[in-house]
């Protein structure tokens, strides 16, 4: 299977390379150019199947550089035991009304991103062996505050790699910038940005569209790459867990094989729902889409009306990870829905240039057709935070808390009572003073006594991980300018 750049359909390449090169030369994020097909019977069979072999058949099918037997190998590593406690990689857990969680924060940083970022390395070396690359790949790393961890923690130390993160000082939880500014590693770089997420993203989107730059660092024996989902190799990954909640689900007989279901998703830049989305276009039976934001609802406001406006107040919320207002992500499903690559060029030129653009009517319903939308502020999270452990005596996170209210409110405006889905993207205990006050308990003052204090509170063991990170030393306390942050990835060379 050949990939194509949303921007130039005549520009193709294959698997490995579309995952070496991470986004497009000329600034467009690669998509394949067909959706392999699941059938009923094929899906079926997987219920049998554990996680790793359920992720490398599912990856089989987009990644054709690669076999099957190799794909398990990696899942088999990725997913192990130790770095996934829990006997189900990815347990689902019923919450009652039709609700089913699915757990994405058991892995080594607590965080859905580890899914696809325990994978990517394998492929990303793999894909430089297929391509006869030599060079050091460098990875460059925007993050809003869960990608960054997760992709420190999956390339530290891999051979022929160095990785540099940027993430928006002030813009993360103190636990998630804990994670980053202690990661060890000999080939790691951090550094904390002035500004917001979409600054930092807009940083490295430029350095992997400077001509001259790439050209020396070429010249020097490196090239680029990135571990954001604008990297397929990171998205791909990702489109297993939905199908392995479906079997979990049918396995245990919470829904029958062949029945619909829709997803809710906590969302920001859009790759977990677009992970979804082909999911079900490449025959998952999902129903309905639902993207949910927190008060940055720059997504279902364009779901809503068809006019993407950043051009708004941007607020620094209890769901840090999805404090974005430029969805990257959204590039490929306007690819796949306008199948018009002039308009598509167009609106994000718009984009960039005034900051907002209108898709047409037309456009509007097709994607009305698939996806229902809703957001949440604070408030509404902390009320959802207290109101689900008291009712139904599970303990979601911030963000998760956001799918959550987006969900119960869309069922009682539409009165779908489907079998749904929800992504449960992060512990809890990387969010922990906003867990202990929406649950109305005192927030101390230092991290690691509010991870004892909220423990204590839930009954909920900390994260192993998380807990060990006391009494590691800050390696990475600078902040720059984004016009500096070349001279951040210089410096690590």
């Amino acid at each position: 299977m050949q990939y194509i750049s949303t921007r130039d359909a005549n520009r193709r390449v294959s698997a490995s390379q579309a995952i070496v090169a991470g986004i497009s030369p000329d600034g467009g994020l690669f998509l394949p150019e067909k959706i392999p097909q699941v059938t009923p019977e094929e899906l079926s069979a997987l219920c049998a199947a554990d996680y790793p072999h359920r992720a490398a058949n599912i990856l089989a099918r987009f990644l054709t550089d690669f076999t099957e037997s190799e794909l398990l190998s990696y899942a088999e590593k990725a997913y192990a035991r130790e770095k996934f406690p829990p006997r189900e990689v990815a347990p689902v857990v019923s919450i009652g009304d039709n609700g089913h969680v699915l757990e994405l924060f058991h892995g080594p940083t607590s965080a859905f991103k580890d899914f696809a970022l325990q994978m990517l390395p394998h492929l990303l070396t793999a894909s430089l062996r297929k391509n006869g690359e030599t060079r050091t790949v460098i990875i460059l790393v925007a993050t809003s505050g869960d990608t960054g961890k997760a992709a420190l923690e999956g390339f530290a130390d891999v051979p022929g790699t160095k990785i540099c993160v940027f993430y928006p000082h002030g813009g993360t939880s103190s636990m998630q910038r804990l994670q980053m500014t202690t990661q060890r590693g000999e080939n790691v770089m951090v550094s904390a940005v002035r500004g917001n997420f979409d600054d930092a993203q807009t940083g490295v989107k430029a350095l992997f569209t400077d001509e001259a730059y790439l050209a020396e660092l070429a010249a020097r024996g490196y090239l680029l790459s990135s571990a954001n989902s604008i990297n397929w190799g990171r998205l791909a990954p990702q489109i297993a867990y939905y199908y392995s909640a479906y079997c979990d689900l049918a396995g245990a007989g919470k829904i029958r094989m062949g029945e619909k279901i829709n997803v809710c998703v906590p969302t920001g830049n859009f790759g977990n729902i677009l992970a979804a989305w082909y999911a079900k276009h490449s025959g998952l039976p999902i129903a309905r889409l639902i993207c949910a934001s927190n008060r940055n609802n720059v997504l279902s406001d364009f779901l809503s009306t068809g006019v993407y406006d950043k051009n708004r107040a941007f607020h620094l919320t209890t769901s840090p990870s999805m404090d974005i207002l430029v969805s990257s992500n959204l590039e490929r499903l306007l690819s796949l829905t306008l199948e018009d690559e002039a308009q598509l060029k167009s609106l994000m030129a718009a984009l960039k240039t005034e900051g907002r653009y209108e898709i047409s009517a037309q456009a509007r319903r097709k994607l009305q057709a698939e996806f229902a939308c809703g957001w949440a502020d604070d408030e509404a999270v902390a009320a959802e935070i207290a109101e689900t452990l008291a009712r139904d005596g599970y303990l979601p996170d911030t963000h998760t808390a956001v799918g959550l209210r987006v969900w119960r409110e869309y069922r009682r405006r539409t009165g779908d009572e489907t079998p749904t889905v929800l992504a449960a993207t992060a512990s809890p205990f990387k969010f922990c003073p906003a867990i202990l006050g929406a649950l109305g308990k005192p927030v101390p003052e230092g991290d690691f006594e509010r991870l004892s204090a909220l423990s204590r509170e839930t009954g909920l063991p900390v994260p192993p991980r998380l807990a060990e990170l006391q009494g590691l030393p800050e390696r990475f306390a600078g902040v720059v300018d984004p016009r500096a942050m070349r001279g951040v990835v210089d410096a690590m060379l």
